[in-house]
């Protein structure tokens, strides 16, 4: 029997609870590879950071768990697996500090997704809520940009009705296993997404429910995705903030449309744009020029040609979410001031980069 693929254990080690893409990093770190850690006693998984519980665990699921049973049955729904390490793992979800190690999928993703905005908000929108979403979402389709959300109730449904309706590319991000659909009345929303090209995606594997203390976690991956996150309306203690966290965290952009003071419904849209410094949204201009977004085809155009450019190439090995000064790049790049700003006046074209400061870039 040949060996077991890296991909089958990252499949098994998705069902241990506590090992998440920190401790997964760790076990890599520590061990020549997964199977000698799937397979390790206990004085090694120690030595490689990962605690009681987290062992307890382990050995509980080692008893029970066939990680090439596990990938077949993946492969069986017509789902992929893509590890963080695989070539097809989305590239702005990989910049983050803490991206899965594994990312379940239904349909497909694409190079044009790195072009994307998350439009979240409440479950139970207003009629104010449900017009200025379907708008923004309508125009943000037309423009190109795929629409990122969760499948949720509210908003996050309108949000991809409206893409699917504008013949837009769309992506779910979900708490739980692709083998069943949450919320239940959405299975036909669901099936509709990937019919139409796009994707269900998830970090939990078959069989695990959706839970509360999953969505902070699904909210991560959707503001990871995407260029950035637009809320429409959201109650003063709505999840959203969890996706605006984590978009501030990841040095995103962040944008809200303002409500009426006298509305609950708009209370934390209203506090994301005091309090997080969120651009305010009337219309989808505003978002357009901040992200200083031109024609998504001529941008995915242009970045199809960037391994053609060496300085770029290095420019970019060298810029991550974190904001960095034209002179330090210039010479970690070993190279002339003038070459590294008319590169990265390119780099920003495509939309690869933007500026945070003054002569400061981070990656989009």
């Amino acid at each position: 029997m040949p060996p077991l693929t890296d991909t089958a254990y990252r499949v098994a080690f998705s069902f241990v609870a506590g090992i998440g893409p920190i401790r997964m990093a760790a076990l890599e770190q520590h061990f020549e590879s997964l199977a000698e850690a799937w397979q390790a006693d206990r004085s090694a998984l120690r030595a490689a950071g990962l605690d009681q519980r987290a062992m307890n665990e382990l050995e509980r699921r080692r008893a029970e768990i066939d990680p090439q049973a596990e990938l077949e049955r993946v492969a069986a729904l017509g789902l992929l697996a893509v590890s963080l390490h695989d070539p097809d793992y989305p590239r702005r979800l990989r910049e983050v500090p803490d991206p899965p190690a594994l990312l379940y999928i239904r349909g497909s993703l694409s190079e044009r997704d790195e072009w994307s905005l998350a439009v979240v908000g409440t479950r139970r929108p207003t009629a104010y809520g449900r017009q200025v979403t379907r708008q923004l979402a309508s125009e943000l389709a037309d423009t190109g940009l795929t629409i990122i959300s969760g499948l949720a109730r509210g908003v996050d449904a309108i949000a991809h009705e409206t893409a699917l309706e504008r013949g837009a590319r769309t992506v779910a991000v979900v708490a739980g296993g692709l083998d069943t659909v949450y919320p239940p009345e959405h299975k036909d929303l669901a099936n509709r997404i990937v019919e139409q090209g796009g994707a269900i995606v998830s970090e939990y594997p078959l069989g695990r429910t959706s839970r509360a203390d999953h969505f902070p976690r699904r909210n991560r991956i959707i503001a990871g995705l995407t260029l950035g996150t637009l809320v429409t309306e959201a109650s003063e203690k709505s999840g959203t903030w969890h996706t605006v966290n984590s978009a501030l965290d990841y040095n995103r952009e962040v944008f809200a449309v303002p409500g009426p003071i006298t509305s609950p419904q708009s209370s934390g849209a209203n506090q994301i744009i005091k309090t997080a410094h969120a651009k305010l949204v009337t219309c989808v201009e505003d978002i357009a020029s901040e992200l200083q977004l031109g024609p998504v085809e001529r941008q995915a155009t242009l970045t199809e040609q960037l391994p053609a450019d060496p300085t770029e190439a290095k420019l970019l090995e060298l810029i991550g979410p974190e904001p960095i000064h034209v002179d330090l790049l210039a010479r970690a790049a070993d190279l002339p001031v003038h070459d590294v700003t008319a590169a990265l006046a390119t780099l920003e074209l495509k939309g690869m980069i933007h500026e945070v400061g003054p002569l400061s870039y981070a990656r989009r």
